[in-house]
């Protein structure tokens, strides 16, 4: 065997992997390869390969390495693992809670990194987790430069999970979820919910044998209350809303069931925007039933399986396959007998529909709702916080039944 006869191969780009860059080489005959998470890793891997084939040193046939470079044990970093954290849970996770994942992710990954040198902005660190890492789909196709040199910064500063041992690692990376980016703030229900992705994170880690035991359950640190009533100033009377469905009448008549839907049957608006008529039971006159089976919320299609901005699913909070049955009263019966009537429904059933007949979009019902506001409730209560979301009416709805 010739330890000296080397060959390296240019980097190999692999799809749907979760450590997509390799750098293939040969030593001895024997074919070795290593895989990287962007590619300045493995353009940094490849260049120590070609120096020490230049400086002619021996090469290890087993290994693949040269006699010089001494294997170091196997340390797992934050980032790796959150990485894999998140690659695990993808698969079983709606649009939007992978969204919410990554979100929080990147906040704690943030946190645990040590100072190095050529640290890039906040921002765009963030923006590189958020949208890239921590996101399967669009991590393999990324190829913006600034985003690489973002990774492969994070890669070299981010700490080895075993220092969540040391509770001050912990605390501190606890810490930095009270704060948005611009250092305001952060709303007490936004904290809640990224503790909740970090400690389970956490948990993946010692299942993995990372870490001894959780230490996020271990850190004495309490997360600020959130307010769990509902804001009264957001809820609008009864004379308000009709007010401001009469303006949604003027505006885009099409849209008056829609908000009659989430008024009177307090229903939220992805289960509005996937209503179809089969899901209607509507006598001729008086009361009638909605039979919901699902939902169709909007997220964006870098999160979605579908590569679309919306994907159906079931109804929140509850199984697949699950129904609601929601009883409705005449006023809102009478509203969708009147919209069967004139504006029919999309070829798939669906009674909402976008200006070219695709899924209502929530900017779409949104700019109709916030004009009618403003004309229904005048500038000055309309500078307040009734009734500012369309979500807002179910919240009135609690107060008509």
């Amino acid at each position: 065997m010739n330890a000296f006869d080397v060959r390296i191969h240019t980097i190999r780009r692999k799809k749907n992997k979760r450590r997509p860059f390799g750098v293939r080489w040969r030593v001895a005959g024997r074919d070795k390869s290593k895989s990287f998470l962007t590619r300045v890793l493995a353009d940094s891997y490849r260049a120590e390969l070609v120096r020490a084939a230049r400086q002619g040193l021996e090469f290890d046939p087993a290994t693949g390495e040269p006699r010089w470079a001494v294997p170091e044990p196997a340390v797992t970093t934050w980032l790796e693992h959150a990485v894999a954290y998140a690659d695990m849970k993808w698969p079983r996770l709606a649009p939007h809670s992978r969204a919410s994942l990554a979100d929080a992710l990147a906040t704690v990954t943030l946190a645990l990194t040590r100072p190095a040198s050529g640290r890039p902005p906040a921002r765009t660190l963030r923006a590189a987790l958020y949208q890239h890492a921590f996101n399967p789909t669009r991590r393999a196709t990324t190829t913006d430069p600034a985003v690489a040199r973002a990774l492969g910064w994070l890669a070299r500063a981010s700490l080895p999970v075993t220092q969540l041992s040391d509770p001050r690692v912990t605390r501190a990376a606890l810490d930095a979820l009270m704060l948005r980016l611009d250092d305001s703030r952060a709303a007490a229900s936004t904290i809640a919910r990224k503790r909740a992705v970090f400690h389970d994170a956490a948990g993946y880690a010692v299942e993995l044998g990372l870490l001894p035991a959780n230490p996020v359950s271990q850190v004495r640190w309490t997360p600020p209350k959130a307010a769990a009533a509902v804001n009264p100033q957001t809820v609008a009377s009864p004379a308000q809303v009709r007010a401001i469905l009469a303006q949604v009448a003027r505006l885009r008549p099409e849209l008056t069931a829609f908000f009659g839907c989430l008024y009177y049957a307090a229903l939220r608006p992805e289960e509005a925007v996937a209503l179809r008529s089969a899901n209607l039971v509507l006598p001729r006159h008086g009361r009638g039933k909605l039979i919901l089976t699902g939902a169709c919320p909007r997220t964006g299609s870098a999160w979605t399986s579908t590569g679309t901005p919306h994907e159906p699913r079931c109804l929140k909070h509850r199984p697949d396959g699950a129904v609601r049955v929601v009883p409705i009263p005449a006023a809102l019966a009478d509203l969708l007998r009147q919209h069967l009537r004139k504006y029919g429904t999309a070829p798939d059933g669906r009674l909402f529909r976008g200006a070219r007949g695709g899924i209502l979009s929530e900017s779409t019902y949104g700019r109709i709702w916030h004009a009618a506001r403003e004309i229904a409730l005048g500038p000055e209560l309309a500078a307040t916080p009734l009734a500012r979301r369309p979500y807002d009416l179910r919240h009135a709805a609690l107060s008509l039944c």
